[in-house]
């Protein structure tokens, strides 16, 4: 039997498995941060750095997200995407997920202000927000949508974090309903994400455009946690200007 063509279409099945499996290799579940904390490792200022420059990257998703949806000339796109503006921006009404997430850092023991402004968060935390909202800037629509994709491998990851949480980290308790939010929010995201990428990668060269955007944005959170355990894990060097923890790691 000969070899399928290189420029031949990826089947839809196979394109799926491709995607997935790049979240067993490359998703920060497996980062040793998020071990040390799933194990009750980290210590209050370590959690307090994660809560604080984890807010970057959420402070960004809300901005993220416009930019896809107006990039999209296709209103029932933009009438399914702009949902996630509500989720993470709330109604007016119902706090949405940054404001749940100012209160997890709150329950850290850290100002609102603080995260708001960003004071003290790591250099590579800035470069690596800045490098996911610059991907779908200047990323075709199809790549910028297929970056969300790690959506797909968040709920377990979720549901093991609040377990963990809750039973390591009790004084955290009260700072966790951004985690029970995205619970359903991140399945149903990522199943449209998911069906428009497959339907829309109509091409060789764009199905591997796809699958190269999501391992680009796992490479940035995984990038992110790198920085969190060089600067408060080991050798535990926060660069100057970043937030130091009041109790020695």
């Amino acid at each position: 039997m000969s070899e399928p063509s290189p420029s031949a279409l990826i089947p839809e099945a196979e394109l799926v498995a491709r995607l997935r499996a790049i979240g067993k290799e490359r998703y920060h579940h497996q980062h040793p941060f998020h071990l040390l904390m799933h194990e009750g490792k980290l210590t209050r200022g370590q959690l307090q750095a994660w809560a604080l420059n984890r807010y970057a990257y959420q402070s960004r998703i809300p901005i993220k997200d416009a930019t896809i949806l107006a990039r999209s000339e296709d209103p029932d796109f933009r009438r399914a995407w702009r949902k996630r503006l509500i989720d993470h921006d709330g109604d007016g009404k119902s706090p949405g997920g940054i404001e749940k997430w100012l209160r997890l850092v709150e329950a850290t023991g850290l100002s609102r202000k603080q995260a708001i402004t960003g004071e003290g968060i790591l250099p590579a935390t800035r470069y690596a927000v800045d490098a996911y909202v610059d991907l779908v800037r200047s990323k075709t629509h199809l790549e910028a949508v297929a970056s969300s994709l790690t959506e797909l491998f968040s709920k377990d990851l979720i549901t093991l974090r609040v377990d963990r949480l809750r039973q390591h980290y009790p004084w955290l308790s009260g700072g966790l309903d951004y985690f029970q939010g995205r619970m359903t929010q991140a399945p149903e995201d990522a199943t449209f994400a998911l069906n428009w990428v497959v339907k829309h990668a109509r091409t060789r060269p764009e199905q591997e455009a796809a699958v190269d955007a999501l391992r680009a944005k796992c490479d940035i959170l995984w990038a992110m946690l790198d920085a969190l355990y060089f600067a408060y894990v080991t050798p535990g060097w926060p660069p100057p200007g970043a937030f130091r923890p009041t109790e020695t790691p």
